[in-house]
């Protein structure tokens, strides 16, 4: 049973919170963990647009404040993205309500992998479409169709989930052949007022000398017209003799030459064509969008704006495990949704706290999230000090994720290597019919120090050299000179370039405090 609700109005700014969990926030951090700490069934819907297995190393720049971050989506393969996301869809579907909606939105290069996985999780019957939504114009791709389409793979935890039906605007062409007469009331299209079944009981009333079945058929009455007329409960009263004589004295009914009444259907009172599965009518943010901000992968507000009145109804709990620039918290924001936010970076997490006080108007602010006039952002940002007490391989995961890498599943035996990022240029191997582990990769060195010397640099210049990589990142809390000398000396003689980073250019780079 679907629940429905027709209300999509922006409500007012204090919202009703939830007794169990906290809503209106932002949580920075892996979504694996703080997922854990949400109750079972507890969320109405749940739209994610996780990093696509496309292995492209997005340079992103952040509107006015041109700083220069690598948001990564550099999964090693197929089966790495697969393996990453598994475990983070349990999790989803277990928090989620068992009346609520699941959307995962994705691109051609997992997308059948995805929609395997997500048939395991939520069972094959609680798939209910593949949207298609064309993201980008005309794509001049070599030797193949232009790939100019991304997937939204739509599931329900059940059969009972709010669904409200929506609309999109009709052909000028279907216009202009079915809505050929007009009258005072507008242009109209005339159709038959009875349905394909005969019926001995009420819907074959004879009216005006008319009766259904000997056409065989039976009464079919537009009930939204009826309702607008008199109101729901008046017509509910009213037998369909009634309903026929209210239509014609409302100038809704016309008799045909033949004796049959035909009903007077007009334009501006029809909502649309129902929402199909393939969505053309919704563009890409153009370079010149008022909403655009810079995000790589950022989604036009309408996108989200359609899922979230289509599968949620107001004051419902909204979360998005992999928000980036935040269209979803906007979206759910203005349809007066509740709603949760996690992102691993930082500098993502700032942007959508910007955004949401520049956009929504609503105010980060802890006294007034308390009373639900605003909201908060939590676990934000890193300090040295902190990052000096974390464990070594914590740190470590810490830096390589930070950088956008992949950090090393083994804590031993890692030969030097700590992490690796996969560069734009970077593409799967083809390995007897499988997609392998790329060869175009960079090694990541940390070091949990005070100052990395000329030993450590003397270590990682010689990973390099094993690996054959012509590029290398180094973290640490700082370096010594003579660390940083040998750097240059190394490139001098090799060419291989050595990036020495610090634990506090990693956090400028995040700029929490500069969009705060």
């Amino acid at each position: 049973m679907k629940r429905k609700n027709s209300t999509n109005a922006k409500t007012t700014k204090k919202h009703k919170t939830s007794a169990l969990i906290d809503t209106r926030v932002i949580y920075c951090g892996d979504n694996l963990e703080q997922l854990k700490k949400l109750p079972d069934n507890y969320v109405d819907l749940i739209y994610i647009d996780p990093p696509f297995n496309s292995n492209r190393n997005y340079e992103v720049f952040w509107g006015e404040t041109r700083e220069k971050r690598a948001f990564a989506d550099r999964h090693a393969s197929t089966q790495a993205y697969i393996e990453f996301m598994r475990p983070r869809c349990v999790e989803l579907h277990r928090v989620l309500k068992k009346t609520g909606s699941f959307y995962f939105h994705c691109d051609w290069h997992a997308s059948h992998y995805v929609k395997i996985m997500l048939d395991q999780i939520f069972a094959e019957n609680s798939f209910h479409n593949e949207i298609t939504w064309k993201r980008t114009h005309a794509h001049n791709d070599p030797k193949q169709y232009g790939r100019n389409s991304d997937r939204i793979f739509f599931y329900t935890k059940s059969n009972d989930y709010a669904w409200n039906i929506q609309y999109t605007k009709y052909d000028d062409d279907y216009i202009k052949d079915f809505f050929k007469h007009e009258d005072s009331q507008g242009r109209y299209q005339s159709v038959i007022l009875t349905g394909p079944k005969v019926s001995s009981g009420e819907s074959d009333s004879e009216w005006k000398g008319y009766r259904p079945s000997m056409s065989g058929r039976s009464w079919s009455i537009p009930k939204r017209i009826i309702n607008r007329l008199v109101g729901e409960k008046e017509a509910k009263a009213m037998s369909i003799v009634q309903k026929l004589n209210l239509l014609y004295d409302k100038h809704y009914i016309l008799i045909s030459k033949n004796g049959i009444p035909r009903f007077k259907q007009y334009l501006n009172e029809m909502e649309g064509v129902p929402l199909q599965e393939i969505w053309t009518d919704i563009p890409p943010i153009s370079s010149k969008a008022k909403e655009r901000l810079g995000y790589p992968t950022q989604k036009p507000l309408a996108l989200l704006d359609r899922i979230i009145r289509a599968s949620s109804n107001e004051n419902d709990i909204v979360l998005d495990a992999f928000c980036g620039c935040g269209t979803a918290l906007v979206a759910a924001e203005n349809l007066g949704r509740q709603w949760l936010g996690i992102d691993v970076s930082p500098t993502a997490c700032r942007v959508m706290a910007k955004r949401m006080r520049d956009v929504c108007g609503v105010k980060e602010n802890e006294k007034l999230w308390r009373i639900g006039r605003g909201f908060v952002v939590r676990d934000l940002p890193w300090s040295q000090k902190k990052l000096r007490q974390l464990p070594h391989f914590e740190f470590e995961n810490w830096a390589v994720i930070a950088l956008g890498g992949i950090p090393n599943k083994a804590q031993v035996g890692d030969m030097g290597i700590d992490g690796r990022i996969y560069p734009v240029s970077a593409t799967p191997k083809r390995i007897e019919g499988e997609l392998d582990f790329m060869d175009v990769w960079y090694p990541i060195q940390v070091k949990q120090k005070n100052k990395a010397s000329r030993p450590d640099i003397d270590s990682f210049e010689a990973v390099m050299m094993r690996e054959d990589r012509i590029k290398g990142f180094f973290v640490s809390f700082d370096y010594t000179s003579d660390a940083l000398s040998e750097i240059d000396a190394f490139f001098e003689r090799t060419g291989k370039s050595i990036i020495a980073l610090t634990v506090k250019d990693i956090l400028e780079e995040h700029i929490a405090h500069k969009l705060a």
